[in-house]
Parts: C-alpha cells; sequence; structure tokens
C-alpha cells in the first residue's frame, strides 16, 4: 500500500472516531440522566458502556496516528503495531466496564432495589440502538476497507453497546412485573461486554505473538513464484510478518546448482517485485543449490 492510500485511510479512520466521540458523549449523557431518574442499573451500566465506546475511539484515533508514522531509526519497519496496541487496550476498557456492572448488578439484587422506568428511559434507548447500530456498520465497512484492526474492535464495541441496549429495552417492558429484572439485565450486558472484550483481545494477542500466514496468501506466493521460475524451485521456510499496514515477508527458495550467482540473483529479485506489487508485501528471498542426486 503506498504512502498516498494509508494517509487516506488514516483520515478515514480518524474522521470516523471524532463522529463516534462526539456521538456516544451525546448517548451517555442521555442514557445516563435516564438511568438516574429510574434508578435502573441496567440503564447506568449501559451508559456507561456507551462512555467507554468514547474512551476507545480516543485510544483508536491515538493509534492510528502513531501507527501514520514513517519507519526511523529505532523501528526500521515502521509503527504499525501501535494500532494493535490500541486494540488491546479497547479490549481492557470493556473487561474493567464488565467487571464494575456484574459487581453493581449482583449488589442491586441482593439488596432488593426497586426501579421506575419513564418515558425518557423509552427514548434514550431506542436512540442509542439506532445511533450503535449504525456506527458499528461504519466501522467495520471501513475496517475490510482499510484492514485496520482497531476499527473492527471499535466496530464490535458499537455493535455490544447496541446489543445491550436491546437488552435493556426488553426489560422496560417486564420490568414493571418483576423486580430482579433490572438486576439480571445488568448482568446480562455485562457478559456481554465481557465476551466482547475477550475476543477483541484474543485476536490483538494473537497477531502480536505472530500468527501462521494464511493458506490463500501461500498460495498466491506459490503461484508467483512457478510463473517467476522457468527453473524447478522448491519454496520453502516462508515467514511474515505484520507490522500494521506492513508487512515483511522471508523465504527460501533451491535452484538448479549451476545457475550463475547472476541468474539467481535475477529470479530472486524478480519474486520479491512481484509479492510486493502483487500482495503489497516486502519480501527477501534466499536462494539455496538443489543438492544433487547422486
Amino acid at each position: 500500500m503506498n504512502s498516498r492510500k494509508k494517509k487516506r485511510f488514516g483520515i478515514e479512520g480518524t474522521r470516523l472516531g471524532w463522529i463516534s466521540v462526539v456521538l456516544n458523549i451525546m448517548l451517555f449523557v442521555l442514557k445516563y440522566a435516564a438511568g438516574i431518574v429510574s434508578g435502573s442499573v441496567a440503564l447506568i451500566a449501559d451508559a456507561w458502556h456507551t462512555l467507554s465506546d468514547s474512551l476507545s475511539s480516543i485510544v483508536m484515533i491515538a493509534g492510528i496516528k502513531i501507527a501514520r508514522k514513517p519507519p526511523d531509526e529505532k523501528h526500521p519497519f515502521g509503527h504499525g503495531r501501535a494500532e494493535r496496541i490500541a486494540t488491546m487496550m479497547i479490549g481492557f476498557f470493556l473487561l474493567i466496564v464488565a467487571y464494575e456492572f456484574i459487581r453493581e448488578s449482583v449488589g442491586r439484587l441482593t439488596s432488593h432495589q426497586t426501579y421506575h422506568y419513564g418515558i425518557l428511559a423509552w427514548v434514550a434507548t431506542l436512540v442509542s440502538i439506532i445511533v450503535k447500530e449504525v456506527l458499528a456498520r461504519l466501522s467495520f465497512r471501513a475496517a475490510k476497507k482499510t484492514g485496520l484492526k482497531s476499527l473492527k474492535a471499535d466496530g464490535w464495541h458499537h455493535r455490544t453497546d447496541a446489543l445491550s441496549s436491546v437488552i435493556v429495552l426488553i426489560g422496560l417492558y417486564f420490568g414493571s412485573r418483576f423486580w430482579w429484572v433490572d438486576g439480571v439485565l445488568g448482568i446480562l450486558v455485562s457478559v456481554m461486554i465481557c465476551v466482547a472484550g475477550y475476543e477483541v483481545l484474543k485476536e490483538a494477542f494473537s497477531n502480536l505473538l505472530g500468527e501462521k500466514p494464511d493458506e490463500e496468501t501461500i498460495r498466491k506466493i506459490f503461484e508467483i513464484v512457478v510463473q517467476q521460475c522457468n527453473e524447478k524451485v522448491h519454496l520453502h521456510q516462508i515467514r511474515i510478518h505484520e507490522y500494521g499496514q506492513h508487512r515483511e515477508m522471508t523465504a527460501h527458495i533451491k535452484l538448479q546448482g549451476q545457475m550463475s550467482l547472476e541468474q539467481a540473483h535475477k529470479v530472486a529479485t524478480n519474486i520479491e517485485q512481484i509479492v510486493y506489487k502483487e500482495l503489497n508485501i516486502s519480501a527477501e528471498i534466499h536462494v539455496e543449490p538443489i543438492e544433487q542426486e547422486k
């Protein structure tokens, strides 16, 4: 991906992040007010979940900004993994929010606290469902277009908030009949937040630890090698390392031992250039001679 595309994608992610921050703060105020008026722990938990979306969006914006910085002496492969670290922080935000409101909801159940939903609670919940689902879909679409993991994580944050608001909406309907509904809904919302946080962290950790290249990428690399080599070639020891939008690959190929150094170098260089052009992977090919059968 060239620098112009990286810049455009970074701007797109940042713009969506700031829109998310503004809308989430507005929704937080609306839902928190509804929660205070009604005395509902589920609504208050849902409000803080929404505010945590604003915090995660700010983290995402910072991560994208750092990830766009060019390589330097200390970071020759760029700063792309800053975006992965931002994704992990979003996951931790979700887990913290989940823990706090599971604790609060259990306390509400043990103390038999009551609550009184009103029209403000209905309005806040319905508006939240619509806005958060729209933000989730925009984030997923932008993540698919840009490849930014933090945008995808932010999208799941929006989606879980929308789903938690759906659960609260169910509670609005049944809440007047059963005193325990609000506490149970608070626990359900918290569990959903916890699951979302776990999924976000699992993907981020897996990427930072180093993942096996996907089969489609390996297949395309083999196709490129076959197309570029007239001689019989053996491709092995493929390693791909991701640094955000930048990917580095090392691989070994075996060529006929009678080939000249210049010919072998030309074959390796051709492979490196095509891999970069078609797959946007910076490749380094190590050439080895084929062992002749005795």
